[in-house]
């Protein structure tokens, strides 16, 4: 035995006896900024997907990802200089409530929101029209 008090939890010692503080790692990663929310590789599939068929068809040129603290938001354009035609959001705050996906219009209106990215993409897909001859 020794004439050392207890160590407390989270305290420690080195072997040359002098003390130092151990860290716990999920205090410190709370303590630290959020990372910022992003697309993972399947959701940015479904989209570029979606993009590379709107480009063929001349209706897109260009696209910017951003990855906010709250939200990650794919905008297309129809010229680069100009506001996005539409935003592909994902807010993960939204998950259990309306759905952390939508897309948005160049005013601002939600045009599909959802729990599932390809269902709200769908919004995107052309209504086949009949043709007499």
């Amino acid at each position: 035995m020794t004439d050392q008090p207890d160590l407390r939890h989270g305290d420690a010692r080195s072997a040359s006896g002098s003390s130092s503080v151990v860290v716990d790692l999920k205090e410190y990663k709370q303590s630290k900024d959020p990372p910022p929310v992003t697309f993972h590789r399947r959701e940015l599939d479904a989209i570029l997907w979606i993009y590379g068929r709107m480009v063929g068809q001349g209706e897109w040129k260009d696209y910017a990802i951003g990855h906010l603290k709250e939200k990650a938001v794919f905008a297309v354009f129809k010229r680069s200089g100009e506001t996005p035609l539409f935003r592909i959001e994902k807010d993960p705050r939204l998950a259990a409530k309306q759905g952390a996906y939508c897309v948005i219009n160049a005013n601002g209106m939600i045009l599909k929101r959802g729990h599932d990215l390809q269902q709200v993409l769908k919004v995107f897909d052309k209504v086949l029209k009949l043709v007499e001859t």
